[in-house]
């Protein structure tokens, strides 16, 4: 997906679940992550066998579920207790914000999931289905599908 794409939908579905509008923009910068530390394909000196690198391990799962793990123990918090994470979202703690931003590229991934493969179990084992092309009508069909279906739960709710 493109960026942009990737920080509506990661930014509109932390919103919706936390109502906390410093974790979705947590959450937003979180979901470019994956790519930004991969550098740009068109510009510098990590461009160079960019495609050879991109969704390697930095889209892999559980590099972020790591670091969350390490959040949450280096501040004392049971992992159990991080589950209730609107709770955190809404004291504002400051494991909230790291949470974020795993969460955000923990969402990119799985927004890239369904236009391509990322890496499952392992950073070489990719896996995944392609609904659409990146850059497609498709993606941004899927974009606003996203969108409109977090509206309709909120105000169901």
């Amino acid at each position: 997906m493109k960026w942009i794409n990737h920080q509506v939908v990661t930014g509109v579905i932390m919103y919706a679940v936390t109502e906390n509008l410093l974790i979705a923009v947590c959450g937003m910068a979180g979901a470019i992550l994956p790519d930004r530390v991969e550098g740009n394909p068109r510009r510098g000196i990590l461009s160079w066998g960019w495609r050879s690198r991109h969704r390697g391990w930095s889209h892999w799962p559980l590099l972020y579920i790591a670091l969350m793990g390490v959040l949450l123990k280096w501040q004392g918090i049971p992992p159990l207790a991080a589950l209730s994470f609107s709770e955190f979202a809404a004291a504002e703690h400051p494991v909230a914000i790291g949470l974020s931003l795993c969460i955000g590229a923990l969402l990119h991934i799985l927004e890239d999931a369904v236009c391509g493969k990322v890496p499952v179990l392992t950073p070489n084992h990719k896996y995944g289905i392609r609904l659409f092309a990146v850059g497609s009508m498709g993606e941004y069909i899927f974009a606003l599908a996203t969108v409109l279906f977090c509206y309709l739960v909120k105000t169901a709710a």
